[in-house]
């Protein structure tokens, strides 16, 4: 929705909060399927925003993907708007938000689907973006799972695209389906510990070339200067043992 961000200091008036909200429908019909709504929906979002574009916004993105889904076109109506807002606003504080969604991830971790399920369902139930569950999931894949099953990242980015397809209702199967196998997957955070400690070597000062032998040769006179001299192409010789890592840096043992 950054095409349509807007930031105000103070309460915008309500015709220009509609050109606002059907800006934020437009922009999301343009990136994903048309939708049709009901004439009281713009009227519902402008109350509901009580002059703050970012709530208004928030409430089209929300509701545009909590619509039903028949016939490649998005429906929303009155009943899907009071059914998001009285959730959040009774069931679902800013604290559960965060809340749950540690608990969620920890649960993922921890390899329950059980309790990986129940938090999902508790963020599905208070109205919770199921794109930012599905966020979650691949978030974990990549950090909790990561090489001990490299296709759990797969099934969590299609559960991601599954939910922008169809929403919800339908999209909680594809949710479900991703938390339990992301759940059950085995575990190994090695290549994330890797990466920050190479970054934080880096950050430190160890910022260091690539040696002589790694560096570009195929540009004009390049070998003058010795770059690519001595590289030997592993496929052609796997069994030689070559230096990658810088000079300075060589032994040194990320994973």
């Amino acid at each position: 929705m950054s095409r349509v961000q807007v930031i105000r200091l103070n309460p915008i008036n309500d015709v220009s909060m509609e050109k606002i909200i059907n800006r934020g429908f437009e922009y999301l019909e343009e990136n994903y399927q048309p939708i049709q709504y009901e004439e009281d929906v713009i009227k519902f979002i402008v109350n509901n925003a009580r002059g703050d574009a970012r709530c208004a916004l928030n409430l089209v993105e929300n509701a545009y993907f909590a619509s039903n889904f028949s016939k490649d076109t998005r429906l929303l109506n009155i009943e899907i708007l009071e059914s998001i807002t009285q959730k959040r606003n009774t069931r679902y504080s800013q604290q559960e938000h965060y809340d749950c969604a540690s608990a969620f991830q920890k649960s993922l971790r921890g390899s329950d689907p059980d309790a990986a399920i129940y938090y999902l369902a508790k963020m599905i139930e208070a109205g919770e973006d199921p794109r930012f569950i599905a966020r979650r999931l691949i978030v974990c894949a990549a950090e909790d799972v990561g090489i001990a099953d490299p296709n759990a990242m797969n099934i969590a980015v299609s559960a991601y695209r599954a939910v922008e397809i169809i929403g919800l209702p339908e999209g909680r199967i594809p949710l479900a389906n991703a938390v339990v196998y992301v759940a059950n997957a085995p575990k190994s955070n090695k290549a994330c510990v890797a990466i920050d400690k190479a970054l934080a070597d880096i950050e430190s000062g160890l910022d260091y070339p690539p040696p002589m032998h790694l560096r570009d040769s195929h540009y004009k006179d390049a070998a003058k200067y010795g770059f690519g001299n001595g590289y030997i192409y592993t496929h052609d010789a796997p069994e030689v043992e070559q230096q990658f890592m810088p000079d300075e840096l060589r032994g040194k043992k990320y994973l």
